[in-house]
């Protein structure tokens, strides 16, 4: 994951056109962070800080709103924003934001905190990777970890806020955008931007370059936009992008295996797939689910195969709405990681009747009569040109066949009619036609 994180730093990187790194003072850089605490959060927020230094930026502002992530990921931000010689205010926005879990430790981390009304902070408490609750020993060490962060995190605030801070680990506490700047958890509640602006300007901050006193007013703000590799690694942590993919990639592989010689369908699936898991992988996700899932397709595929006539199929249904439900809304889930049901219900139906028609389809060309060859002459008419005694020629489909009488007994003379009964090689099996018998219309008859 570690070298992963830095190949999309080095790839962001490369993308970035920087400045001259002339100093330009009085430029603030706003970074813009939101969804879940994943290696493409991480890699923008380095990219960001590389590019004020380089810029020689007054100060670099990390707007952010999470539910939180993973622990490691959230550590490798911390030390990028410990370690800025800019100063970095977190701030927590915009109204109906949250810095959730995760997000309280990296809000802490800045040099200034700071958030908007009607936000929260808070829910530290510490998960495993599926959002289960950890075993008692495994919780009170990764809390105490955590806490012994946040404390050292917190030097300088009020013994309030420290107590404040544990309890959001101790207890999942969290709480509002007054009442933590009540507690001195954190520094600043602004509107917005021009408000933020405002009220930095001239607070004296500490950074690793040392101490330094902040010129924001009038400062110019430069946003640094995401990268498309960092857009779409941030969009597979939508659980509803990751569960479509999984489906369209599933359905994709298996059309090239059913009719191989083609890789457009084969290489889409294959490209899906690897997203999908690439997302389950930074998800909280129950595995146990693509069992089921996989149990689905293996049914829809048996239900072309076998005469069932779509039961399969409806059990197929079942499997794969059960499947996505224990793969992404198992409980002890993130309730922000959960998939839509009417989108899992849907794309359900959607398949299931893709799969139904398949089945239709095989069902029809299996009863449907052989229209080329040999075999699609059983059942019609022919003339008898030369005497069957028992075998002769006939006239069929405008085409002269030799044929032979099933019954050895009978004789045909040339001008009468006689029935297709089946085929021996290259030969016709006929019998006399009955009188009235038509099959086709011969041209004779009109």
């Amino acid at each position: 994951m570690r070298i992963l994180r830095s190949l999309l730093l080095a790839f962001g990187l490369a993308f970035t056109v920087l400045p001259a790194v002339s100093a330009q003072n009085d430029v603030v850089l706003w970074l813009t962070a939101e969804g879940a605490v994943t290696p493409a959060m991480s890699v923008y927020i380095q990219r960001g800080l590389q590019e004020a230094q380089a810029r020689g930026a007054e100060l670099v502002v990390l707007q952010l709103n999470t539910p939180g992530g993973q622990v490691s990921i959230m550590e490798d931000i911390v030390r990028a924003l410990r370690a800025s010689p800019v100063p970095v205010v977190v701030y927590v926005a915009p109204r109906g934001a949250m810095a959730g879990s995760a997000g309280t430790v990296i809000t802490l981390a800045g040099h200034l905190a700071a958030m908007a009304p009607e936000t929260a902070i808070g829910a530290a408490s510490p998960v495993g990777p599926q959002g289960e609750d950890l075993e008692q020993t495994l919780e009170a060490k990764t809390k105490e970890i955590l806490k012994a962060m946040a404390r050292s995190l917190a030097e300088g605030r009020p013994a309030q806020a420290i107590r404040l801070i544990e309890s959001t680990i101790d207890e999942a506490r969290a709480v509002t955008a007054a009442e933590a700047l009540h507690a001195g958890m954190v520094d600043i509640v602004a509107a917005d931007r021009a408000d933020l602006l405002r009220q930095l300007d001239g607070r004296q901050v500490t950074t690793a370059a040392g101490s330094v006193a902040l010129r924001t007013q009038g400062a110019a703000v430069d946003e640094v936009p995401h990268t498309i590799v960092e857009q779409l690694l941030q969009l597979l942590t939508n659980p509803n992008i990751v569960f479509l993919l999984l489906a369209v990639g599933a359905q994709a592989v298996l059309i090239e295996l059913s009719s191989p010689g083609g890789w457009v369908s084969g290489f889409v699936g294959v490209i899906c797939l690897a997203l999908a898991f690439y997302g389950m992988g930074i998800l909280s996700v129950n595995w146990f689910g693509l069992v089921f899932i996989v149990t689905a397709f293996v049914l829809f595929l048996l239900d072309i195969k076998a005469p069932t006539h779509g039961a399969l199929t409806v059990a197929g249904l079942g499997s794969f709405i059960a499947g996505a439900l224990v793969l992404f809304n198992s409980p002890g889930t993130p309730e922000v990681q959960h998939v839509s049901v009417p989108l899992v219900v849907g794309t359900a139906l959607v398949t299931a009747a893709v799969f139904f028609a398949a089945v239709t389809a095989a069902v029809r060309a299996h009863r449907r009569p052989v229209l080329t060859g040999r075999g699609s002459l059983v059942g019609q008419r022919g003339e008898v040109r030369t005497a069957l005694t028992p075998r002769g020629l006939i006239q069929t489909e405008g085409e002269l066949w030799s044929a032979e009488l099933t019954d050895p007994a009978e004789q045909a003379a040339p001008g009468e009619w006689v029935e297709v009964t089946g085929t021996r090689g290259l030969q016709l099996l006929v019998r006399k036609a009955q009188h009235g018998f038509i099959q086709k219309e011969h041209p004779a008859d009109k």
